[in-house]
C-alpha cells in the first residue's frame, strides 16, 4: 500500500468528505477520488459506501482505519529518525588529557542530550597544540585554560592549583625536591619554580610532562612530588600543604572560526549550567 494514498484515506476519515479531504492534501477532487479507486482496487475491496447522502466507511475501511495510523505514524517516525543524519557531520572536539575525566564527560552529555545521534571525535593534546588546530581548522572547538583577564570563548569552569604527592611521600626528607611537571608553557610550571625559588627551597626537575597521566604516573610511584589543577587529581594522590601558592585557571569552550552547528547559542547556555566550578 503506497503511504501517500493511507495519508489520502485518513483525510476522508478526518473530513467526512473527498471534497474537504481533497482540499486537506492539497489535490483535486478527481484526482483524490482516482488515487482511492487504486487504493480499492490494490486491495479488492470497497472501502467507502453510500448512507443516505453520504458517503462513509465501509465495514472493510473501517478495518483498514486503524491499520492506516498505525503504518503512516510509523513511517513519521521513521523519517524524522533518519532526518536526524541529514547533513550531519561529526563535531571534532579537542581537550586536554587532564580534562578528559572531569569536564569532557560532562560536555559530551550536554551535547548528546542536545542532539542524541551526533558523534564526537575527541583529540586530546595541549591547549597550545589545540589553538593551533583550531586556527588550522582541523578542529571545531576546544576545551582550553585561557590566559588570566582573557575574556576567549565561553567559560566552563575554574580549576585551581595544588601540589600533589605519593600518599607516603615525605617533602621534608628531600633535599632537593624532585619535581614531575607539566611543559614549561604550563602556567603550574613557572608558577611552581618561582614558588620554590622565592621559598629558597632547592629543587630537581625530574621531569616535564605533556600529560596528566605522565605526571600522576610518576607522583603515584612516589618519584617526585607535581603541581596541577585540582580537577586532574586522582583519590589515589595526596594534595600538599604548606607549600608555595599556585595560580588559579578558567577553563573554556573556544569555537573554530566556522561554529559547527552543534554548538549553538541554547547548547552553550546548559553547558554554563551543567558545569560546576572547583
Amino acid at each position: 500500500m503506497d503511504i501517500d494514498a493511507l495519508r489520502s484515506f485518513l483525510a476522508f476519515v478526518e473530513t467526512g468528505s473527498f471534497t474537504r479531504a481533497a482540499k486537506q492534501i492539497s489535490r483535486t477532487q478527481s484526482a483524490f477520488s482516482a488515487q482511492m479507486r487504486k487504493l480499492e482496487d490494490e486491495l479488492g475491496v470497497s472501502l467507502f459506501e453510500k448512507q443516505g447522502r453520504n458517503l462513509v466507511l465501509s465495514e472493510a475501511g473501517l478495518a483498514l482505519r486503524t491499520h492506516a495510523e498505525e503504518l503512516v505514524n510509523l513511517h513519521n517516525k521513521a523519517l524524522k529518525q533518519v532526518k536526524r543524519y541529514e547533513n550531519k557531520r561529526p563535531l571534532r572536539l579537542g581537550c586536554p588529557e587532564d580534562y578528559n575525566e572531569s569536564i569532557l564527560p560532562k560536555v559530551i552529555r550536554v551535547l548528546t542530550e542536545a542532539e542524541p545521534t551526533c558523534s564526537i571525535h575527541v583529540y586530546s593534546q595541549p591547549s597550545v597544540m589545540l589553538r593551533h588546530w583550531l586556527d588550522e581548522g582541523k578542529i571545531d572547538a576546544a576545551i582550553l585554560t585561557r590566559a588570566p583577564n582573557s575574556e576567549e570563548g565561553h567559560w566552563l569552569a575554574s580549576d585551581q592549583g595544588v601540589w600533589i604527592a605519593n600518599q607516603d611521600y615525605d617533602v621534608e626528607v628531600s633535599k632537593p625536591i624532585p619535581l614531575a611537571l607539566f611543559q614549561a608553557d604550563c602556567k603550574y610550571h613557572a608558577a611552581a619554580l618561582d614558588g620554590l625559588i622565592k621559598n629558597g627551597q632547592s629543587y630537581q626537575l625530574l621531569a616535564c610532562c605533556d600529560t596528566a597521566s605522565a605526571q600522576r604516573a610518576i607522583v603515584r610511584s612516589g618519584l617526585a612530588i607535581g603541581a596541577m589543577g585540582k580537577l586532574s587529581v586522582t583519590d589515589d594522590l595526596r594534595i600538599l600543604a604548606n607549600m608555595p601558592a599556585l595560580p588559579s585557571v578558567d577553563i573554556v569552550l573556544v569555537s573554530g572560526p566556522e561554529a559547527h552547528p552543534l554548538l549553538d547559542d541554547d547548547c552553550l547556555k546548559s553547558l554554563l549550567s551543567a558545569i560546576t566550578p572547583v
